[in-house]
């Protein structure tokens, strides 16, 4: 692959492109987006969310940063933890689904302690050294340059602060990659047709997750920006896998 090529998908695609592309995907599943969500996982994505947000670390008055913070599921969890004495800031680079996850918080009550910046996770706008926590839910593949992504919230972390990257990844066994495959390329794009009116971009997002770095890989590219203490959490047989770590 070229220095200035990457991937979308399947496809190679210019850098200067794909983020482009990313956010017509984002546009059109929006309003579908949690719905889908539900029906792909059959409801797992909300457990998988509950394990991440235990490995927080977040308490009553921490600050928290949600990178592609979506609709929102994450940013609600992290708010109920962080009380009214912290905060939560909510960051997407597509502005139909940051409107989802500010339309979500108000819902869930959550109004005086969250804030909301439409950023680029490869440069987030935020004075270094802040956060108490970063938290990233099934945004990173997504991003051009991922190694760019994780220097830039390594950036936002106070010393002693804490990242999670919660991600589809790499099955652990031959079996589940079987099962996985098979449900992924025969059945997620023809329910997104279905439900959303959008076969091209759930096919997009099931290549996206096979183009994503491994469990190990994700581990060192963490650690190659500066994360100490690098921990792997897999889940549902490593389908979904939460990484976290440390700066000191």
């Amino acid at each position: 692959m070229n220095e200035d090529t990457t991937h979308f998908g399947f496809n190679e695609v210019s850098e200067g492109q794909k983020a482009g592309l990313v956010r017509g995907v984002f546009d059109s599943v929006a309003d579908k987006y949690d719905l889908m969500n539900d029906l792909m996982s059959l409801g797992a994505h909300r457990l998988w969310k509950e394990f991440a947000i235990q490995l927080s670390g977040v308490h009553p008055g921490s600050r928290v940063l949600d990178v592609a913070a979506g609709s929102g599921d994450l940013a609600r969890l992290l708010a109920r933890r962080a009380g009214g004495e912290g905060s939560v800031t909510l960051t997407d680079i597509n502005a139909a689904m940051l409107a989802k996850g500010r339309e979500h918080m108000t819902d869930a009550g959550f109004l005086g302690n969250t804030h909301y910046v439409r950023a680029d996770a490869e440069r987030l706008p935020f004075v270094p050294n802040y956060f108490d926590c970063v938290c990233m839910g099934f945004g990173l593949r997504n991003v051009t340059r991922q190694e760019r992504a994780l220097a830039s919230i390594y950036s936002c972390l106070r010393p002693g602060g804490r990242a999670l990257i919660l991600e589809f990844s790499r099955p652990t066994t031959r079996m589940v990659q079987a099962i996985y495959d098979a449900y992924s390329f025969g059945v997620l794009p023809k329910l997104g047709k279905l439900v959303a009116g959008d076969e091209a971009s759930y096919q997009y997002l099931v290549e996206s997750i096979r183009k994503h770095p491994a469990q190990e890989a994700l581990k060192k590219m963490m650690q190659q920006v500066g994360f100490e203490r690098v921990d792997v959490n897999n889940l549902a047989g490593g389908i979904v896998a939460v990484h976290t770590g440390y700066k000191f």
